[in-house]
């Protein structure tokens, strides 16, 4: 099991996370002490370059595993069609993470509906089978079983999402879960290092249930 969080580079989490005087620079080895995997939020917004792979990669501890978002090129703007260019460059970019490279996240809008499947099934089709794969809705319209299977016959996962906007999913369609605890950012008014919502009993029932 690897748990983590969605990115590292908080400023905000200095004093209660990290230690007051820590330079942003060492952010992420400090993380790597206090969890065994996180989940990079910034691929979603561009694709990393090579020498920023490789510090990930040489700055975490042998055992570390990260998990990244596509980008938004790919899942959003063209929605899957037309983008085998965009997700060649990011796979071999993401590849020189070697054993540390863990699940690889297609994180769909809402707009992306029923009607997509088509574009999915051709996409998860020339995805190389050597990497790990989830998939987030964010339209009911794909919660259905031809999308389960789809998912299953390419291995890939329907991440279990902790969501407002959509039922508690259980649908298992891989040989491993991907979940994600999003909440309801309608409820809080987005503080900065401030507790808005105390989760601690909801992680504490996803723990127990993990136990039986």
């Amino acid at each position: 099991m690897h748990v983590g969080t969605m990115g590292w580079s908080y400023d905000f989490w200095k004093g209660n996370f990290y230690p007051e005087k820590l330079a942003s620079k060492d952010f992420l080895s400090y993380f790597a002490t206090q969890f065994r995997s996180v989940e990079v939020d910034n691929t979603f917004y561009r694709i990393p370059s090579a020498k920023t792979v490789t510090d990930w990669k040489n700055l975490t501890p042998k055992d570390f595993v990260f998990s990244l978002k596509f980008p938004q090129a790919i899942t959003h703007m063209r929605m899957l069609k037309d983008c085998q260019d965009v997700t060649k460059v990011f796979l071999d970019s993401v590849s020189l993470l070697g054993e540390k490279l863990g699940v690889l996240l297609l994180q769909f809008s809402p707009m992306f509906m029923q009607q997509h499947a088509p574009l999915l099934k051709d996409f998860l089709g020339f995805l190389p089978k050597r990497h790990r794969y989830a998939a987030e809705v964010r339209n009911k319209s794909l919660l259905n079983m031809e999308v389960y299977q789809l998912l299953r016959d390419n291995h890939v996962a329907l991440a279990w999402v902790d969501s407002p906007s959509l039922p508690l999913i259980e649908e298992v369609t891989a040989d491993f879960l991907y979940l994600r605890w999003e909440g309801d950012r309608k409820t809080v008014n987005g503080t900065l290092g401030k507790t808005e919502t105390d989760r601690i009993r909801n992680i504490q029932e996803w723990a127990f249930a993990q136990k039986q």
